[in-house]
């Protein structure tokens, strides 16, 4: 069974940085279609960007293209989520998830595996 624990969310200032990580255990994130999701209370849930495990190409939300970049560290079946350029618009719970198909900018048919989530808030 694949788990996935997130770290690295906590407070920045507009224009600042962050940078999430998520290690996995259990499965190789290698193989599969990874990604990260946010959500904002009273809102739907909504695909920040994907890395498919055919190649191992990312791909971007329009309103995070530029900004954020994710990676994986392979050796520590971890991947990351780094946030530059914040602005309070960013502000959410982010959630990396697993399985599916990365399709566009996110998992779709799936995913079936999450991340508890972790808090960004960023501040005017």
């Amino acid at each position: 069974q694949l788990r996935l624990v997130e770290s690295g969310g906590g407070l920045a200032e507009t224009g600042g940085f962050l940078r999430l990580s998520c290690e996995a255990s259990g499965w190789t994130l290698d193989y599969i279609d990874i990604g990260w999701f946010r959500q904002v209370p009273g809102k739907e849930r909504e695909g920040v960007g994907c890395i498919t495990s055919s190649d191992g190409s990312a791909y971007y939300a329009n309103s995070v293209e530029g900004r954020f970049t994710m990676s994986t560290n392979a050796a520590k079946n971890t991947m990351f989520l780094q946030m530059n350029g914040l602005h309070p618009g960013a502000t959410a719970t982010y959630y990396c998830a697993a399985s599916g198909n990365c399709n566009g900018y996110r998992l779709v048919w799936g995913p079936d595996y999450w991340g508890e989530g972790t808090s960004v808030t960023v501040s005017a």
